[in-house]
């Protein structure tokens, strides 16, 4: 295995042996055995697969693809470039059995709810694709006993809830979490905090979580393994006290700071199983054309945020040195 020193700046390290690589506003995770193989987990969005090779290359060596691709869930932002790895690497896929129904082309996910609020996020949600992605030949249902292929160190968590073959990692030996978006560590539904990457545990990320009641007990029980470092789908790792703090307080308090008090799923659930949606609430009463309208306008204000932030960053280097 190659040195640690991230000279490309296309990788940060999590903890020994574990690396996160941040696609747009979504990380991906790579994770080395002792043996120098090593193992992706999650794909990003379609832009990642050019920053995983780099990062793969710098870490592991020129060439030397994953062992294997674990999929925390399979929304469209953690498998974007999964088609171009198995195209290029040919490697096999793993995701828990209530999530094949997304990956094989059986089932749409639960629609996005624009209603459930928190940030202009949620409410261009609607936006989001949420149609399944069909790699049939190539997704395989982790073992039911949570060992994790090619990973002997790790296992798995089934935690449902944003997605209903939702699972985290968990390494023992160090207390590593890789909470997927069990939770997350910023508010994801916030252009501010997604921007600036302001560290603070969040639950998971409202516009997709589909069953809160399955989402509470997806945080409580992450939370009472008392992880020393969790890495998460959105957001900076996290380590420490502080952190550990933040998650129980959340996990005790989840109703009041994680469910949003307005929504399609507040109330009532998706029902999914084995094949995908069974049936869904009613969406809210809410005009098409409203909706239509703030989503416009969200994605102007969305779009002027970010290029007034890429002005200002080019602002700043062209200033004078005055070292």
């Amino acid at each position: 295995m190659k040195t640690e020193n991230n000279e490309s700046g296309s990788f940060f390290r999590v903890a020994e042996g574990v690396w996160g690589i941040k696609d747009v506003m979504v990380n991906i995770y790579l994770i080395a055995n002792p043996d120098k193989s090593w193992v992706l987990v999650d794909a990003g969005l379609k832009s990642a697969f050019g920053k995983i090779k780099t990062a793969a290359a710098e870490l592991f060596g020129e060439g030397i693809p994953p062992a294997a691709v674990i999929l925390t869930h399979g929304h469209f932002d953690h498998v974007g470039s999964l088609e171009a790895i198995i195209r290029e690497w040919q490697v096999p896929v793993y995701a828990h059995f209530l999530e094949t129904p997304y990956l094989t082309g059986k089932s749409k996910y639960p629609p996005a709810d624009p209603n459930a609020g928190g940030g202009l996020l949620s409410v261009v949600s609607g936006l989001y694709p949420n149609e399944p992605i069909d790699l049939i030949d190539a997704v395989k249902s982790l073992p039911l006993d949570g060992h994790i292929p090619f990973l002997p160190e790790w296992k798995y968590i089934h935690t449902p809830g944003h997605a209903p073959g939702h699972i985290s990692l968990w390494h023992d030996e160090d207390r590593v979490l890789i909470a997927g978006d069990a939770f997350v560590t910023t508010k994801q539904e916030s252009v501010f905090s997604v921007l600036t990457q302001r560290k603070v545990i969040s639950g998971p990320p409202r516009y997709f979580t589909y069953d809160w009641y399955q989402a509470d007990k997806s945080v409580n029980a992450l939370a009472d393994l008392s992880p020393e470092i969790v890495a998460t789908g959105h957001g900076k790792p996290m380590a420490g006290r502080e952190m550990r703090q933040q998650l129980m307080d959340l996990a005790l308090n989840f109703s009041d700071r994680a469910v949003p008090r307005y929504g399609r799923y507040v109330a009532e659930p998706a029902v999914t199983n084995r094949d995908g949606v069974v049936s869904l609430p009613k969406e809210p009463v809410t005009p098409k054309a409203v909706w239509a309208l703030v989503s416009s306008v969200a994605v102007i204000a969305l779009g002027c945020v970010y290029f007034s932030r890429q002005r200002s960053r080019k602002d700043l280097l062209s200033l004078p040195s005055f070292s």
